[in-house]
C-alpha cells in the first residue's frame, strides 16, 4: 500500500507535556479523487451491469439504507461491510426517571469495512517517508 504524508507539529497533548511542548503528527496527503462517473464506469467496466445500471444501484442506496435502518436493521453489504445505527444516552437512577425525549442522543451511524478493506487498511506502513514536513503552529 502506497500512502503519501507530511509531517505536521502540533501540540503535545499527551500527559505529562509542558505546555509549549509540541511533536510531529503523520498527516496523509490524498492522491486525488475519484468522480462517481468514474467510480461507476469502472465499475461497469468489471461487470455485466452498463455505467447506468451502477449509477442507479447507487442512487437508490441511501433510500433503502435509511430505511432498513429506520427499522432497526443491520444492513450487511457483503464485502463492502455493514452499517448499523449505535445510540447513547445519559443515564437515569430509576427507569421510572428515564425520559427518552431528554436523555437519548441522536444515533450515529457505524459503517465497519469488509474484510477486503480491512485488509487494505492494516497494510504494513514501515518504510515510507513523508512527502514533506510543514510547521502549523503558526
Amino acid at each position: 500500500m502506497s500512502v503519501k504524508y507530511k509531517l505536521v507539529q502540533r501540540p503535545d497533548f499527551s500527559k505529562g507535556a509542558a505546555k509549549d511542548a509540541k511533536k510531529y503528527f503523520a498527516q496523509m496527503l490524498s492522491n486525488g479523487n475519484v468522480s462517481f462517473d468514474e467510480l461507476c464506469e469502472s465499475i461497469a467496466e468489471e461487470t455485466a451491469l452498463t455505467s447506468a445500471d451502477v449509477k442507479s444501484c447507487f442512487d437508490r442506496l441511501p433510500r433503502i439504507l435509511a430505511r432498513h435502518l429506520k427499522e432497526g436493521r443491520n444492513v450487511q453489504l457483503g464485502e463492502f461491510g455493514s452499517m448499523r445505527l449505535a445510540v447513547g444516552s445519559k443515564g437515569s437512577v430509576t427507569e421510572k426517571e428515564f425520559a427518552a425525549s431528554v436523555m437519548m442522543k441522536k444515533p450515529s451511524l457505524v459503517y465497519t469495512p469488509g474484510k477486503i478493506l480491512q485488509d487494505m487498511r492494516a497494510g504494513d506502513l514501515s518504510g515510507h517517508q513523508p512527502v514533506l514536513s510543514v510547521d502549523i503552529s503558526g
